[in-house]
Formats: structure tokens, sequence, C-alpha cells
């Protein structure tokens, strides 16, 4: 009996070591983390961890937070239902993103691995480069690698800290599709197996378009070249017949003072 009581003792306590450490840690702890905070004489057994964590759990069913699993280990957590009290004690300015910007980190969540030049064919429209390097300085995309494509762009996919910050512990926890229908843009998909088709038929296009522009340009220039080369004979003519004019005047002239008159005397 004294052994159990003793052992529930050592458990109540590795209990608040552990309630303690995850409320005082900067960021999510992983139990192997937890389990690094006990001497090597006097080791957690192994599970404590464990069942203390469900304990604490369980303990905030009451309570104003919770306690939660995130991608980097566990945490503390404001509730959502007290959260517009406790959100009056944030006195700095929350920073708002433009619906672009979580269109495109929603993308690159769903559709990791992903390139800039897929996003664009998805939202049919540009991606502004600061948009992206705002998300890789928030920490909450990085570059996982590069498409094997000409240009080999390169490849964006999400971090630990977007999913900590959205309170996930996989991407598997994210949403289905089908509870994002209002944003039209997510609906549209681009099969990983097409990419190196549609990398090609987009070079293809562009290649097209060049020379249609080149061909343009050319056609431009004649036209140019065709309507000064009308001004010049226009403007000769014009020239020549103010000449026609001026010798015509300049002969009338002449011809008046050619002609004096003469007295009988």
């Amino acid at each position: 009996m004294t052994l159990f009581m003793d052992h529930d003792l050592d458990h109540d306590l590795i209990r608040r070591i552990v309630e303690a450490a995850i409320m005082a840690a900067p960021q999510p702890l992983g139990i192997t983390q937890i389990y690094a905070l006990f001497p090597d004489d006097e080791p957690a057994p192994v599970g404590s961890v464990e069942r203390a964590i469900s304990e604490l759990q369980q303990s905030c069913d009451e309570r104003g937070v919770e306690l939660i699993e995130v991608a980097s280990g566990f945490r503390f957590q404001v509730k959502n239902e007290v959260h517009n009290w406790v959100a009056r004690l944030w006195t700095e300015r929350q920073s708002k993103y433009t619906r672009a910007t979580l269109e495109t980190l929603a993308l690159i969540a769903y559709r990791q691995p992903i390139t800039r030049g897929e996003i664009e064919q998805i939202r049919g429209v540009a991606v502004n480069a600061q948009m992206v390097k705002a998300l890789e300085d928030r920490e909450w995309i990085r570059v996982v690698g590069h498409r094997d494509v000409p240009g080999k762009p390169a490849l964006f996919g999400t971090t630990k800290g977007f999913l900590d910050y959205f309170g996930l512990k996989s991407l598997d926890a994210l949403p289905p599709l089908a509870e994002l229908k209002e944003i039209p843009e997510l609906d549209p998909q681009l099969p990983f197996d097409r990419v190196p088709q549609v990398a090609s038929a987009a070079m293809i296009n562009a290649e097209e378009i060049s020379e249609e522009s080149s061909d343009e340009e050319t056609n431009e220039d004649a036209t140019e070249n065709t309507a000064e080369d009308s001004n010049e004979h226009e403007e000769l003519k014009a020239v020549e017949t103010t000449s026609l004019d001026e010798n015509e005047t300049h002969n009338d002239e002449a011809g008046e003072i050619a002609e004096p008159e003469y007295k009988n005397e």
C-alpha cells in the first residue's frame, strides 16, 4: 500500500512537471523533449509523460484553455469560446492577409509540392513575388526542391510553423476541400502526372506567342515604312506644286515689269 501511494505521488509530480514545462516553454514541446527534462539518475518511467498529458487534456474540459498537439509538440492555448475576451490583452494590431495571399497559401498547403507557375495556372492570375516572400518570411512556406522541367522552378511546401500557427498536428488534419467551396479558385486541380506536359505546352505556347509578336512587329514595321514613303511622296508633290506656283507668280510679276508704258513725245 505504501509503494502504491509513493508511485501515485511520483506520477503527480511528473504531471505537474509536464504541465509547468509545457506552459513555460516558448514553443510547443515534444514527448522526447519532455522526457529529456528528467535527469538520467531519476528518469521518468516509460509512458508516464504520455499519461500525464492525457490527464492534463481531460482536466482542461471545464477550463478556459486546452492542451493540444500540433506539429512541433504539445502546447496550451486559449479556447475559441473565450478568445474574443482574452484577445483584448494583445495591443498589437494583428496582421491581415489579402484574399490572394490566403488562396496562394491554401494551394501550397493542399497541392504541395507545387511551383509558382502551377499556382498561377490554377488561379489564372500572376503570383506576386513579394507575396511569396512574405509567406517565406512568416516561415509558413519554404522551398522543398525543384521541378525537373526546363528552368528548374522551385517547389514550395508548408512548414511546421504553418501547422503550429493553425493548430494542426499534420497535413492530414487540414479540412477537406469540400468545406472550402467559398474559394472557387480551389476547385480546379492540376494533377502532378501532367506537369511535364503542361510545362511543354506552356513553352510551345510561349514560342507561338513570340512568333506571332515577331510577325506583328514585322507587319507593323512594313506598314510604318509604307506610310512613311507615302508621306514623303505627298510632301514631295506639295513641294513641287508650291515651286510651280511660285514660278508662275514670279513670271507674272516679271511680265508686268517687262511691259513699261511709253508716251509719244
